[in-house]
């Protein structure tokens, strides 16, 4: 009897710390290279001092762990991303996430529930969703998540965090999911969560809101999802000083949240003050915050490689960030 009690008990010790484990991320130093696959379209090939080598082992190599890709719906819809050539669709995320896994890299699966992009300043419905009432748009929103992550699991590669909805602050999928209709929006959003739990229950989901230095406007959004019952494991912000504040705002703001909820906290979109932001990103409350993705660097704004595919000074800096925040 005593050998079966110890057997049962070592069992649910076991189950205790799986679940326990939900949620939980390690230290990122990311970044979100969506664009790889249009810029290798065009013939560029990227390199680090003579050296050519695809770009996500060239990451790799300076301390990267972590991938970030988005996803819209139809992007190749005459309206859409990319009209007639679908550039960041369910196909071309199917292979940039084989790739990342090949190189021994986690990736995040960013949602955009749109066929364009989305932010703040528009979240445009798919077109194949115009028309649909709420109950409806509900449906869309979980069948086109649990189609994304399905097809990722059958080839091996599933995303390690998934983020339902792209700075929604604003809200998603509009003009329903507004935020002057918070009931709405919080039941679109779940949607989202309920798909990616229905497909494995133990993946991290972040809510992404673009308020990195707002922090009024960041506590009043959560806190709407969270009063509406909305359960997710990852706060995720970006942080663009020309929109979200001084580097003062910035670190006040993480400092709050850190300490208000019990999610982790990622900037998940950077690009500007790349010092500056990982060393406030790292050294906020460690037991909470997790990290960074610089956004698009190997051609957009601030970015790491040079127009023609050849790395540049900045590159540099990421070996140290890893040495500094990720191995200590």
């Amino acid at each position: 009897m005593l050998k079966r009690l110890v057997v049962l008990f070592s069992i649910l010790f076991f189950a205790l710390s799986i679940f326990a484990q939900k949620g939980k991320t390690e230290n990122i130093l990311g970044a979100d290279i969506s664009f790889l696959p249009e810029l290798e379209a065009k013939g560029i090939q990227f390199s680090d001092k003579g050296k050519t080598k695809d770009a996500i082992l060239l990451l790799k190599e300076k301390g990267f762990n972590y991938i970030r890709l988005r996803i819209f719906v139809n992007p190749a819809a005459d309206s859409g991303y990319s009209p007639g050539k679908g550039f960041c669709d369910l196909a071309h995320t199917l292979v940039m996430a084989k790739r990342v896994k090949s190189a021994g890299l986690k990736f995040l699966l960013d949602f955009h529930y749109s066929d364009t992009w989305a932010d703040p300043g528009k979240q445009i419905k798919p077109a194949a969703w115009v028309g649909l009432g709420i109950e409806d748009l509900k449906k869309a929103i979980y069948q086109h998540t649990t189609t994304v992550l399905s097809a990722l699991k059958a080839q091996g590669t599933y995303p390690d965090m998934v983020q339902v909805g792209n700075e929604i602050d604003h809200g998603m999928v509009w003009p329903e999911g507004n935020t002057r209709e918070m009931d709405v929006l919080a039941s679109l959003i779940q949607s989202g969560i309920d798909g990616v739990r229905d497909v494995n229950m133990q993946t991290p989901v972040m809510i992404h809101i673009a308020c990195g230095g707002q922090n009024k406007e960041s506590r009043w959004f959560l806190d709407q999802l969270i009063t509406r019952g909305l359960k997710f494991d990852v706060i995720g912000q970006s942080y663009y000083p020309q929109w979200h504040g001084t580097l003062e705002d910035l670190e006040k703001n993480l400092q709050d949240l850190s300490l208000r909820y019990s999610q982790d906290l990622v900037v998940v979109e950077y690009t500007a003050k790349k010092k500056e932001v990982n060393q406030i990103a790292f050294s906020i409350n460690n037991k909470k915050m997790r990290g960074t993705f610089i956004w698009e660097p190997l051609n957009t704004w601030e970015f790491i490689f040079e127009k023609d595919g050849k790395s540049n000074a900045l590159l540099d800096l990421y070996p140290e960030f890893n040495q500094k925040y990720i191995q200590h």
